[in-house]
């Protein structure tokens, strides 16, 4: 019994859902999502809600059951409300500034880096130096925010980085903790 794959999706007001064969489309205000439902899984679209079934409980057809639940539900919220990612740039010197549709940022290499947006995420940053990502797709914003984490990744030492809104980094004594 899959908890995830058995539990069916409230469509909000202002989303609309097209299905052709075994695609589902989600349109909203946020943008427009499609996904390809894996063939031994089936679904019902109803007046406001979506329920997915599979024809038996073999390993793969329970995984697949709730992996294409999560993949429409993640359409449907990102296409109505979207999703947002924050990253907090510390360190001194460190700052971030979008420029049309790339970041550039400036992390204490000997050149300033620039990352292009793709299409669908949008970026803004505050008067913290936090950046601010956001997409109706959440694999593509999850994609955006490491990739521009990887380029510096917080340290332990200082903390000095790019970290996650709320990211825990176990800090370490420097060389004068032993004695």
């Amino acid at each position: 019994m899959s908890r995830i794959g058995n539990a069916v999706i409230e469509i909000p007001k202002g989303i609309t859902i097209n299905t052709s064969g075994q695609t589902i489309s989600v349109k909203g205000p946020k943008g427009n999502l499609s996904f390809d439902v894996p063939s031994p899984i089936t679904f019902q679209v109803d007046k406001g809600s979506i329920s997915f079934k599979r024809p038996n409980d073999h390993r793969d057809n329970r995984a697949l059951h709730g992996l294409a639940r999560a993949m429409t539900n993640n359409m449907v919220v990102g296409c109505s409300t979207g999703f947002k990612k924050v990253l907090e740039i510390n360190g001194v010197g460190y700052r971030a500034a979008v420029k049309g549709k790339k970041i550039d940022l400036t992390l204490g290499f000997s050149h300033p880096l620039s990352y292009p947006l793709p299409d669908g995420v949008a970026a803004e940053v505050d008067k913290e130096g936090s950046l601010h990502l956001s997409s109706a797709d959440k694999a593509v914003l999850g994609r955006v925010a490491a990739d521009i984490r990887r380029y510096r990744p917080p340290e332990p030492y200082k903390g000095k980085g790019i970290r996650y809104q709320g990211e825990h980094v176990a800090r370490k004594e420097g060389k004068s903790g032993k004695k």
